[in-house]
């Protein structure tokens, strides 16, 4: 059983904290919501597609715009997740109808940044592995700050572990490969982007986003908390979502994590199913877990939440772990394209393979970072 990172469960570690501070903490996400969607409106409305401003102003606009979406899915993600974990102290009904609408508005925002970013990190990777001089990524600046970003380049391999990637593949089939792999990925995950740009502008226009502003508003002034609520003691909610956190990490294969190389992984993934590895499902639903845990923190200590390096390190990890994987399906993906030429086929056969290994060095440094004991823990 992994150890503790926060004391959820002893009331004599401070105050024991109510469903008020709930209520309080939705309204605060509820108002950050708001002021985040009142920005993005006043500075055009538009999602930034990556194109540069046609002036100084406009550049920044953009830039304002695409910190407004952070911070919607920002909200909409707290706000969710904390009616998930603290649901019996809220109205059922209303809180079952709003919680997946926040959870499909952040995923609609999502997709956009996710395609750049995933584009990103394979033409690093593709640069890196055939030793061509780094191109810069079509319509797509750096990621925004506080984003994941790509780490092709680096991977996740500075976590107490040398780099270990596959046999080096032949330098000269992989450059003739690798240019009209970079296109052909340029184009599948371009379209895919731009097509996640529409279904975000189409959402944050449609009726269905705004009746989910307009409950959002609502809760800014007025949490439906059951009438027992007020007085019902947070922990044990609390401690539940760190228990479901620490059995599905406990469920994952931590002792064989970050092997050198995954064979079965490998052929799954240029096998002619298109579906997501099933080694994968674990991991991303810890990484799901681990977040509810963090807004259960947050909810129960406030502002005081201790910062936990722990916590931190291993969120990062999961996070380049799930970029990984989805870069790795996205190679595979190009792989299947009929009618490419071998060298094109064989240079996104090294980078599936180059990221399937980036998706094991990040199993094996969340090991390190979860074992590690929490400074001053016993």
């Amino acid at each position: 059983m992994a150890q503790r990172h926060h004391d959820l469960t002893d009331p004599a570690a401070g105050p024991v904290t109510t469903g008020d501070a709930l209520a309080g903490y939705l309204r605060g996400q509820a108002t950050e919501f708001l002021r985040a969607l009142r920005l993005h409106r006043e500075t055009g409305g538009a999602v930034s597609n990556g194109a540069s401003g046609a002036s100084a102003g406009g550049s920044v606009s953009a830039e304002v715009r695409v910190d407004a979406v952070r911070a919607l899915r920002r909200s909409a993600r707290r706000i969710s997740g904390s009616l998930h974990t603290f649901r019996p102290l809220l109205e059922p009904e209303w809180s079952e109808a709003i919680r997946p609408e926040l959870a499909w508005l952040s995923g609609t925002l999502a997709l956009e940044h996710a395609y750049g970013a995933r584009l990103e990190r394979l033409l690093l990777a593709l640069n890196r592995l055939s030793g061509a001089a780094p191109v810069p990524v079509p319509g797509q600046a750096a990621g925004p700050a506080g984003s994941a970003g790509p780490h092709g380049s680096a991977g996740p391999h500075g976590n107490d572990r040398p780099a270990v990637h596959p046999a080096t593949p032949d330098r000269g089939n992989l450059t003739v490969g690798a240019a009209k792999a970079g296109a052909l990925l340029d184009r599948q995950l371009t379209l895919a982007r731009t097509r996640a740009h529409s279904t975000a502008l189409q959402a944050l226009g449609s009726s269905r986003f705004h009746a989910v502003a307009d409950k959002v508003a609502v809760l800014a002034s007025e949490v439906p908390l059951t009438p027992a609520a007020p007085a019902t003691a947070l922990h044990p909610l609390a401690s539940a979502a760190e228990e479901r956190l620490a059995d599905a990490v406990t469920a994952l294969p931590l002792v064989t994590a970050g092997s050198p190389y995954n064979a079965e992984a490998l052929v799954h993934g240029l096998s002619p199913d298109p579906a997501p590895h099933p080694q994968d499902a674990p991991w991303h639903q810890v990484r799901l877990l681990l977040r509810l845990h963090r807004y259960a923190c947050e909810v129960v200590h406030g502002r005081s939440t201790p910062l936990d390096l722990r916590l931190l390190t291993a969120g990062e990890a999961l996070d380049r772990h799930r970029d990984a994987s989805e870069a790795s399906s996205a190679a595979a993906q190009a792989a299947r394209t009929p009618r490419i030429a071998p060298a094109t086929a064989y240079a996104l056969g090294v980078l599936h393979a180059d990221q399937r290994h980036e998706v094991e060095a990040a199993r094996y440094a969340f090991q390190r970072s979860w074992q590690k004991q929490t400074v001053g823990a016993p």
